[in-house]
């Protein structure tokens, strides 16, 4: 697997005691941070759950989706918003402001995604996010213990990706349900592939921030690309498994 910059392959030579040590060091820093990572995007999909049945069941939802009004278009195109804002500024955010930007995403996501409880019956929704988990897990570890290197698959999706914004955009005047569950589909491929490609690039970005001051704001960033990725291929997944109520 290409990892960029590996300060093992750069180092001056030790004895092999000396080099044993250090390789001990390194792998234990990386594990360090994908645990951080991955702590930091389960944390966020816990925050994103609440929020969208809570704000569900107390009624929160319902006002804001079925009230009138332009406040769903607000809360629904708020996290699209976000990103391009983190775009803009992710140069002189701090690690601390990262951290609280990460946070208020989560939360923002959990409300735009209130209305999920409102459609779908609560047996298909568990359903589907353990069934989304599973994948997960399974796409992350290959995507970390694998030696082939990713980076020509990820050229590809980002590229399938593109097409299928084009496409909802598209469905968004058409309303075909056919074109929907293709969408839905493609979907659930595209991030399955993004989970594994993802994992690994995080993971090459380790090798080259490792000792800076950049690794914190590495793993939130990290944390965020994979949680985008749950997130997304469990709301496309859902098309299919999720029963309406």
């Amino acid at each position: 697997m290409a990892n960029g910059f590996d300060p093992r392959a750069t180092a001056a030579p030790h004895t092999a005691t000396a080099a044993g040590r250090e390789g001990v060091a390194f792998d234990a820093g990386l594990r360090s941070h994908m645990l951080s990572v991955y702590n930091y995007m389960a944390s966020a999909v816990l925050l994103t759950g609440l929020i969208a049945y809570g704000a569900a069941a107390t009624g929160i939802a319902q006002q804001i989706f079925y009230g009138g009004g332009l406040l769903k278009y607000v809360v629904l195109f708020a996290p699209l918003i976000m990103v391009f804002v983190l775009a803009a500024r992710l140069g002189r955010m701090t690690t601390g402001g990262l951290q609280a930007f990460y946070w208020s995403f989560a939360a923002m996501m959990g409300l735009s995604m209130s209305i999920i409880p409102l459609l779908y019956s609560g047996t298909s929704i568990a359903a589907t996010f353990f069934a989304t988990s599973a994948a997960f897990v399974s796409l992350s570890l290959w995507g970390y213990t694998t030696k082939k290197d990713l980076s020509g698959l990820g050229t590809f999706l980002i590229m399938g990706l593109v097409g299928l914004i084009i496409a909802m955009v598209v469905n968004l005047f058409l309303r075909s349900d056919t074109m929907s569950l293709v969408i839905s589909a493609i979907g659930v491929l595209l991030f399955a592939g993004l989970t594994a490609y993802d994992t690994q690039k995080i993971k090459s970005i380790y090798f080259q921030v490792a000792g800076s001051d950049m690794l914190g704001k590495a793993a939130i960033l990290g944390a965020l690309t994979l949680y985008l990725d749950f997130i997304n291929m469990f709301q496309f997944l859902l098309s299919f498994m999720g029963s309406r109520d």
